[in-house]
């Protein structure tokens, strides 16, 4: 007598099924964790940069104070600072949640509340948004300007040895035009492609300084260069034209604010409604189906243009 099939004892019974859901769609961004964020209120922030010292001039005992002196060495004693003025806007990164009535209802009973898994998914995809734009917003259609758009050309250097291809030297280059806190450099960033290639910079020296790592307050280490931390980044690109070379990708150094939006880079989000919020938003009017709202009201701002720097044209 033929045994019951493996179909039709599926009829009577279900397989385990796994609580939560394991990610498929991640791009790695080790800085993310240390990305400082400043709280604002009203919808943007305005500060003032440097642009021009006020005057000074040489003077002898008895020496008049006047706007020509000390000319011959282009100061002038009486000329004042000037200043320019710089604003960072927030907006607003935003999606729905869309659940029909019954399959909340009957759906959500084996570990998996389906709600909370769409809601869950739009928080991820609100994140990757952030992380997409800090590298190459571009200003415009409500994003906000990332490190590509806000970088200074007096900020950029390019490869200098063997052609495009990373060396040592490049990093060098780059590490020297940070001078924002005194010359101190709080991170590296890179694509998984140019650290292998660090990587291989290292191995032809014999490997020692394969293990140069920097322990991060959460515990986690990550590769180090002079003692900077190197954070993996994937959202840079890789298939950028730069100097004519198609394939190109950047390594960007830099300074963290520290609370006193004089520094470097910093994220910003609004005070009053800080990070992701989740808002329930109710029945849609049409349709059996519950809207929950995810949205991140969030901005970035590069404080000094003296803590920003980018190497471009890597090819490796």
């Amino acid at each position: 007598m033929p045994s019951v099939t493996l179909q039709m004892s599926g009829y009577l019974a279900q397989d385990d099924l796994v609580a939560g859901v394991i990610e498929n769609v991640v791009t790695v961004n080790r800085m993310f964790d240390m990305l400082p964020f400043d709280g604002i209120d009203g919808n943007a922030l305005a500060y003032n940069r440097e642009l021009v010292l006020g005057g000074v001039g040489v003077a002898g005992v008895g020496t008049a104070i006047t706007d020509a002196l000390d000319v011959a060495a282009g100061k002038t004693a009486k000329n004042a600072a000037t200043f320019t003025p710089v604003t960072s806007m927030l907006t607003t990164i935003i999606g729905d949640a869309n659940v029909n009535g019954m399959i909340q209802a009957t759906r959500s009973s084996d570990g998996n509340d389906q709600r909370a898994v769409q809601v869950a998914s739009k928080a991820k995809s609100l994140g990757r948004q952030f992380q997409t734009m800090l590298i190459t917003g571009t200003g415009a259609n409500f994003q906000f300007s990332g490190l590509d758009k806000l970088m200074p050309a007096g900020q950029k250097v390019t490869p200098a040895v063997g052609g495009q291809v990373l060396a040592f030297v490049d990093l060098d280059t780059l590490i020297d035009t940070i001078s924002d806190k005194d010359g101190a450099v709080d991170y590296i960033l890179m694509h998984a492609r140019t650290l292998r290639s660090f990587n291989a910079l290292l191995r032809a020296l014999g490997g020692a300084s394969i293990n140069d790592t920097v322990e991060l307050p959460s515990g986690n280490k990550v590769p180090a260069y002079r003692g900077i931390p190197i954070f993996r980044n994937d959202y840079i690109l890789t298939n950028v034209v730069q100097g004519g070379t198609p394939n190109t990708a950047s390594v960007y150094a830099g300074t963290f604010d520290d609370g006193s939006r004089t520094h470097g880079i910093a994220g910003l989000t609004a005070s009053k409604a800080a990070g992701i919020n989740v808002v329930q938003v109710g029945e849609a009017e049409d349709a059996d189906e519950s809207i929950t709202r995810v949205k991140w009201y969030c901005g970035f701002a590069v404080f000094s243009e003296l803590g920003v720097g980018q190497l471009t044209g890597v090819t490796n």
